[in-house]
């Protein structure tokens, strides 16, 4: 995490003081937001690594600040805080476009890997576009009316573009390179997400259902990401989406 530009977005003092110190022991730049409207202001006019946002904000909630945020940049990792009893807040929060929460109270040490992996996983992905955009081989992807193009990460569905989160692109990419291929929610929270955590794990359907939303010419009727009943999801094999249009 060193040198990474971190944005806590909290109103507590007691909390934004306690992570800025364990994250700058860690080798990060921070700032601070006291409310909602300091951070979508700060979030949308400056770059960050990653936010660190609470949904119980004065002045604007934490959703609204996602909200902003994602229509600014849809590629920033956003990582949410939560009460918890607040769970209507926490499928929200991941619907408006943040890629993972906490529920607090949590623990510095695990709030601290769960930063890591979230960094890592984007560093990752940066190295693999470079490698992408610099390869002379084909970088399009297309399947029926979806086209990918993944040095870009773009995605246009019947030539218009479909605006997806950094988050929900992983899970397509993760997929749509396993036609056919069943994966539990388990199993894609560990190899998209970059860590195991059972209790999270249910939350894959949200970002499931959001991405179909966005991709799918009729989400309560998906031909790219199917249901497998009692387990998880697959993408539609290609014999799978000709036999749709057919």
């Amino acid at each position: 995490m060193l040198k990474s530009k971190i944005l806590i977005v909290d109103d507590d003092q007691d909390v934004r003081n306690l992570l800025k110190k364990h994250l700058q022991d860690s080798g990060c730049i921070v700032e601070e937001a006291v409310d909602g409207e300091e951070g979508a202001a700060k979030a949308t006019q400056n770059s960050y690594d990653l936010v660190i946002l609470d949904i119980n904000l004065p002045k604007k909630d934490g959703l609204e600040v996602c909200r902003a945020i994602r229509l600014h940049d849809s590629l920033i990792p956003i990582l949410m805080l939560t009460a918890k009893k607040d769970e209507i807040d926490k499928v929200l929060g991941l619907e408006m476009g943040a890629d993972d929460y906490l529920t607090k109270p949590f623990s510095i040490r695990e709030l601290l890997a769960r930063m890591k992996a979230i960094l890592r996983r984007v560093g990752a992905q940066k190295e693999r576009d470079t490698r992408t955009l610099e390869s002379s081989d084909e970088t399009l992807l297309s399947i029926g009316n979806l086209h990918i193009d993944l040095g870009r990460r773009k995605v246009t569905r019947d030539g218009h573009k479909v605006p997806l989160s950094n988050m929900e692109f992983e899970l397509l990419l993760f997929l749509v390179e396993r036609p056919g291929k069943p994966f539990s929610r388990e199993q894609i929270l560990e190899e998209v997400w970059g860590y195991s955590a059972i209790e999270y794990a249910q939350n894959i359907s949200t970002h499931v259902n959001r991405l179909r939303k966005k991709l799918e010419p009729n989400p309560d009727e998906p031909i790219y990401v199917k249901t497998v009943r009692g387990f998880g999801y697959a993408f539609a094999e290609p014999s799978d989406f000709q036999s749709a249009h057919e």
